[in-house]
């Protein structure tokens, strides 16, 4: 497959390309400038060929409805406000499942937090929409567009953000911006235009004459960002977009997504960091093991499966709980009360500690959260790292 590129982003403003490429070695401008695309047009979904010019667009039509959209009585209007739609997706590797019957939407405007442990489905689930990967069976559409008919006519949709960041180290982060929005197939104006704006969104516009490789973590992820942002997608995929992030951009990215929404953008927020997703009021769906358990607006999953918890905090190790313990969980030096009225329980509980009463340092009354949702719903604490959880005391 081949891909194109403007004069734009062949030259960078007409300049010549730096005279060393991603390996150190001296090259010619046509060498340089094709080692410094290649990785760009793999973390757009691009399979590499022969650059080349790209040609005049001709201007779009008005797009049909969908044969699916008809079948369910949807014209265009209606799919507008629909940005995806994912229907009993099954996806297994080697025998192992990944996604058991996956099924969600995303309309206009809204934020859905996918959330899960490591191992999930998670990523799994964001590559299918993407139109990276095949599901097994199932539908996913993007607006009109079929995902699994036709993936690539998806990607002019959706802007990803995959966990992995992928920037070009040699190249400032301006001149990322640059090649970027010119895979993306944005015009120069424009593209200048929105480079100042999502600079200014994401925290980075004094960081736009300095080099990738000289940016920390924090601003990597915000470059990362930024470069799905440049297209105005339908359809934002963010994958684990704060791993490994400083206070700082979690800040910017969680403040650009709430501004996204109110444009009329869908947003896909995977994550494990629960606060993340309760702080945004998103929607919330809730995987494990390859299968929606729970789906629902966050206040509402609480209400109807949160418990609030005491947490019985000791010098060393918790000590096991003797009798009614049946909602307490003991963790490290924690003992952990799930329940209605937590200060209640919390007290029960410290009448049977018996000699070790001294060792308790604090008792702390936590609100319901996602976290107690999670435990009510499959008898474990919520561990973002996908391990087997958390016995009861």
């Amino acid at each position: 497959m081949h891909y194109c590129i403007s004069e734009t982003a062949r030259y960078q403003h007409g300049t010549q390309p730096a005279s060393h490429g991603l390996d150190g070695r001296r090259r010619g401008p046509d060498s340089h400038r094709d080692a410094r695309l290649a990785p760009a047009a793999t973390a757009v979904g691009i399979t590499p060929g022969r650059a080349r010019l790209c040609p005049r667009r001709p201007a779009r039509r008005g797009r049909e409805p969908s044969s699916r959209a008809l079948e369910a009585g949807r014209g265009v209007s209606d799919e507008a406000d629909l940005r995806l739609s994912v229907v009993e997706v099954r996806k297994s590797y080697r025998g192992r499942v990944a996604l058991d019957g996956v099924s969600l939407e995303v309309s206009a405007g809204e934020i859905l937090g996918l959330l899960g442990p490591n191992g999930a489905g998670k990523t799994t689930l964001v590559s299918i929409v993407a139109g990276l990967r095949r599901p097994d069976a199932g539908l996913v559409q993007v607006g009109p567009i079929d995902v699994v008919a036709n993936p690539r006519a998806v990607h002019s949709m959706v802007g990803l953000a995959p966990q992995e960041t992928a920037v070009y180290e040699v190249l400032t982060v301006r001149e990322n911006l640059i090649v970027f929005g010119e895979l993306a197939g944005l015009r120069r104006g424009p593209l200048v235009v929105r480079i100042d704006e999502v600079g200014a969104a994401l925290r980075l516009g004094h960081l736009m004459d300095r080099v990738a490789h000289q940016l920390s973590g924090g601003e990597r992820r915000r470059l990362h960002t930024a470069i799905a942002l440049l297209g105005r997608p339908a359809l934002l995929l963010l994958d684990e977009p704060t791993v490994g992030a400083d206070v700082d951009t979690r800040a910017a990215l969680v403040e650009t997504v709430r501004a996204l929404a109110r444009e009329g953008s869908g947003i896909v927020y995977s994550t494990h960091y629960l606060p993340e997703v309760e702080s945004l009021g998103a929607s919330v769906v809730i995987l494990v093991a390859g299968r929606v358990i729970a789906s629902g607006r966050v206040d509402e999953l609480i209400a109807r499966h949160g418990h609030a918890t005491a947490e019985l905090v000791f010098d060393g190790p918790a000590p096991y709980c003797n009798g009614g313990c049946e909602s307490v969980m003991r963790d490290d030096d924690v003992l952990r009360i799930t329940s209605r009225e937590p200060a209640v329980a919390a007290a029960s509980v410290i009448s049977r500690l018996g000699a070790d009463t001294h060792r308790l340092r604090a008792v702390e009354l936590l609100r319901p959260s996602l976290d107690s949702v999670f435990l009510t719903l499959t008898g474990r604490r919520y561990d973002a790292e996908g391990r087997d959880g958390v016995a009861a005391a």
